[in-house]
This record gives C-alpha cells, sequence and structure tokens, in this order.
C-alpha cells in the first residue's frame, strides 16, 4: 500500500477559534510546518493554506481548509483532484470527542461520528475511504454541551495532553508516509496504552 502524499488538519479560520478544541487538526498541521522550517500561504484553488514538508524521504502535501469545518470537504476535494491523490493517501487530522485529551488513534474508513468536517468530506468524496488521525479532546458528559465544548478552550493541561498525543503521532508519521500504517497504529496505540 502506497503512503501518505496529502495531511489535511481540520479547524475554523479566524483567531476566535484559534485555541480551540476543534482546531486540533490546526494545531497539528500547524506543529508540524513549524517543525519542518514551513510556512503556510493561501492558495485560492486550493480553498485553504497549504505548504510542503519532506518526511521520510517523500514530499508531501499540508492543507488547512480556509472554510469553516462544516465545509471542509471543498478543501479536501480541491487538493486531491488538483494533485491527482487518491483519497486512500490522504490523511485527515480532526478532533475526536470520544478520546481523551493525550489520546490519539489512527484508523481507516468509516463513518463520520457526528463530525462536522468529515461529515462534509464524506458527502464531496461520496466515501470515507482516507485515512484518519483522531486528535482527542474528551467529551464534557453531555450532548448538549458538546457545541460550547469544542468551541471553548481546553485547560492548560488538556491543552498539554493534546499536544504531547500530537508529538507521539509525529513519531509514527514516516511510517505512515512509507505505507506502513499497521505498524504506525501498533506503535501509536501501544505508545499510548504504557502512558501512566
Amino acid at each position: 500500500m502506497e503512503g501518505l502524499r496529502l495531511i489535511v488538519g481540520l479547524g475554523n479560520p479566524g483567531a476566535e477559534y484559534l485555541r480551540t478544541r476543534h482546531n486540533a487538526g490546526f494545531w497539528f498541521a500547524d506543529a508540524l510546518a513549524a517543525l519542518h522550517g514551513e510556512r503556510f500561504g493561501f492558495d485560492g484553488k486550493l480553498h485553504g493554506e497549504a505548504c510542503r514538508v519532506r518526511i521520510a524521504g517523500e514530499a508531501i502535501w499540508l492543507l488547512k481548509p480556509a472554510t469553516f469545518m462544516n465545509k471542509s470537504g471543498i478543501a479536501v476535494a480541491s487538493a486531491l483532484h488538483y494533485y491527482k491523490i487518491p483519497p486512500e493517501h490522504c490523511l485527515v487530522v480532526h478532533d475526536e470527542l470520544d478520546l481523551e485529551p493525550g489520546t490519539v488513534r489512527l484508523k481507516f474508513d468509516g463513518g463520520h461520528g457526528g463530525q462536522n468536517g468529515l461529515r462534509d468530506i464524506a458527502a464531496h468524496l461520496g466515501h470515507g475511504k482516507y485515512h484518519r488521525l483522531r486528535v482527542g479532546i474528551g467529551h464534557p458528559g453531555h450532548k448538549d454541551k458538546v457545541t460550547p465544548w469544542v468551541l471553548g478552550r481546553p485547560s492548560a493541561a488538556d491543552e498539554d495532553a493534546i499536544m504531547d498525543g500530537i508529538g507521539r503521532a509525529f513519531d509514527v508519521l514516516p511510517l505512515a508516509v512509507a505505507g506502513n500504517f499497521h505498524e504506525a497504529m501498533k506503535r501509536l496505540h501501544t505508545a499510548a496504552d504504557k502512558l501512566p
């Protein structure tokens, strides 16, 4: 199986959303670009900000949609089409209510689980056959509290835990880029299980 060629971080544009839980995908993309000394630039045809990094010797496109979360599919479909990348070579990074802060999980295919960005990507692609990195943000405990929770800022401890999880995901990215998703998942998921 060929590896990743496009990584998309999901979030909402604008300074007021910058540190919100819903922007965990943007946190990932920004940290990865900074790690490689790259800066994002807006690209109208992609409906988002893009840059390129080299991971495991491969050139990988990074994308942050400039649309709001519930219109993420426009940018994802545009980038896949423009770069001629099959969806199964794409990783979408998003916040995940069903995982605790600090827990990160890779998966391939599946439904949107109520995540509005994934819902719109599925609407544009007609399927869910792409890789996801689920970045845990925790759950407020009741479905009526979900919207203010995802659009709110995490505590300092939760933010640190989320960034730690993102750092562990970076450690297995070279494996995913090389197409060794099984090993990437195994390492990422067992690393999390060993946490205190």
